[in-house]
């Protein structure tokens, strides 16, 4: 243990000795925050030059110490609760015990460390250099902290000292990151309310929001591949799941009419900057629909997301040097014409030879387990993808790169499918659902086909699902969208990692 941590233990044995409990157990009745009474906080200055308190006569506050300084029989302490900082003052007259003040000069000043929690009462007033603070009558040790917080120091020059900014540092220890670097919570928050706005607007499209199972039996709904795992009891293998697609369209075979969930995905596969193993998802369903109405909905509930983020209430998000206006509508453009106007190469007339013969001339990876429409979405990811900067619509796939998707009503060979690209990356795909049950276990024996050839991203077949589609499913449409990807686009963030609490590290030796 360092020096601190050494003294901040002794510290802790001498507030047991001294009778008070450093990890109490009774709440303390927080009735403030700070943030509310530096915003509100009133008072009149009277013709005889006194001051009277307009408000806030009786407020109790709790939260970590994060500065302290002495001014002869008083004291000064900066309070952080989850809302902001505000100032506390202690005046050594008010915590007396006959001559002895042990609760001011030695608690206060010398058993309090940088980082404790403690609950204070008192009332609101304003310091001769205006500052807003609270002037303590009580106080009450809530939790002692063993290691020392990074105190963020700015001298007088403009330099920062001590700053936590190392990402690793950060993203392991979100605990010491969101204290000291209160700015990122304003991130989470974000999100949060881009996740309510969702779920508010598909409640009022009458959609219900349910819950498909984690653990699957098979691995469906998405070309990824899966992690796996093991049941005891029933002695068999099962999948973290990859999509909930396949759960939520046999609950439009069941009769629901439109269906949602927010979902955790898992996916084994790389991470980058855009990428996390586990990540979350919004999927819904809309029965009697098809993917040109998907699109309205699409930009509908994009452009109200980006107004209720956005302070000025418009709908753009700032993404470093790039202003993305969410108002719709947005272009679209269809995969073969997005890939000919970026590259030149037809690839709809194109054989996979071709393709093949490109790829290695571009140095495109490729190996020899991929199809044509592999090949296709390889050429698309490096030479067509980034180029789509504001929303963008990229529709009708060739029908091989989706399994699930139903054929296009007036143009063979491919699908009604859109993705949507932002800022250079796919935030939402969406289909016109494939709902022909003997289609459907033809595309799923290609899929069986792709993996003889080695494709670990081949979807398995799903003979429940296809008994589910002999039922009978309306016609439909669906959508997925990452939530995470619009989180970052929302906040202005390059990275994943800056809008989860808790992204995938790897594992670290702690002693």
């Amino acid at each position: 243990m360092t020096e601190q941590e050494l003294q901040r233990r002794e510290t802790l044995g001498k507030l047991r000795e001294m009778g008070i409990d450093p990890y109490p157990a009774e709440m303390f009745p927080v009735s403030h925050l700070a943030s509310e009474i530096l915003e509100n906080y009133q008072e009149e200055v009277l013709e005889d030059g006194t001051k009277n308190r307009l408000n806030y006569q009786e407020v109790a506050l709790a939260g970590r110490v994060m500065a302290s300084r002495e001014a002869g029989k008083a004291l000064f302490m900066n309070l952080q609760d989850s809302s902001g900082r505000i100032q506390l003052y202690f005046r050594r007259d008010n915590f007396l015990d006959g001559d002895e003040a042990p609760m001011f000069d030695t608690v206060l000043k010398k058993l309090i460390d940088l980082g404790d929690y403690i609950g204070v009462k008192g009332y609101a007033f304003r310091t001769k250099t205006g500052e807003t603070s609270i002037h303590v009558s009580e106080y009450k040790f809530l939790s002692k902290t063993l290691r020392p917080l990074p105190v963020v120091k700015t001298d007088a020059e403009g330099n920062v000292h001590d700053a936590f900014t190392d990402p690793e540092l950060r993203y392991r220890m979100r605990y010491v990151d969101l204290t000291v670097n209160t700015s990122y919570r304003e991130i989470f928050i974000k999100r949060s309310r881009l996740i309510r706005t969702m779920r508010e607007y598909l409640d009022e499209l009458g959609l219900l929001e349910v819950e498909t199972p984690i653990l699957q039996p098979i691995h469906g709904g998405a070309a990824a591949r899966p992690f796996t795992t093991h049941h005891n009891t029933l002695d068999m293998t099962l999948y973290l799941r990859i999509a909930n697609e396949l759960y939520l369209k046999r609950l439009i075979v069941a009769g629901f009419d439109g269906v949602y969930e927010f979902a955790k995905m898992f996916r084994n596969e790389g991470m980058d900057r855009t990428h996390n193993p586990e990540f979350t998802a919004l999927e819904f369903y809309v029965a009697y629909k098809d993917y040109n109405w998907m699109m309205e909905v699409t930009e509908q509930m994009l452009e109200r997301v980006a107004r209720a983020l956005n302070a000025a209430g418009n709908a753009t998000a700032q993404v470093e040097d790039q202003t993305i206006n969410f108002a719709g509508p947005y272009r679209r453009l269809t995969m073969f014409d997005a890939i000919k106007e970026y590259t030149g190469i037809n690839v709809e007339t194109a054989d996979e030879a071709e393709l093949r013969t490109y790829c290695r001339s571009e140095h495109i990876h490729i190996d020899e387990t991929m199809g044509k429409a592999k090949l296709i979405d390889e050429i698309f990811g490096e030479k067509v993808e980034h180029h789509l900067v504001q929303p963008t619509f990229l529709i009708d796939y060739p029908v091989e790169m989706s399994p699930l998707t139903k054929k296009h009503r007036s143009k063979p060979g491919l699908v009604e499918r859109f993705e949507l690209f932002v800022n250079g990356k796919e935030v939402a795909n969406a289909y016109s659902e494939l709902n022909d049950p003997i289609d459907q276990r033809e595309r799923f024996e290609e899929q069986l086909r792709l993996a003889a050839r080695g494709d670990e991203e081949a979807m398995a077949m799903d003979e429940d699902f296809i008994r589910a589609l002999e039922y009978g499913m309306p016609p439909t449409a669906g959508i997925g969208f990452g939530i995470d990807r619009l989180a970052m686009l929302f906040t202005g963030q390059a990275s994943i990692q800056e809008v989860l609490f808790f992204p995938q590290m790897r594992p670290e030796s702690l002693h």
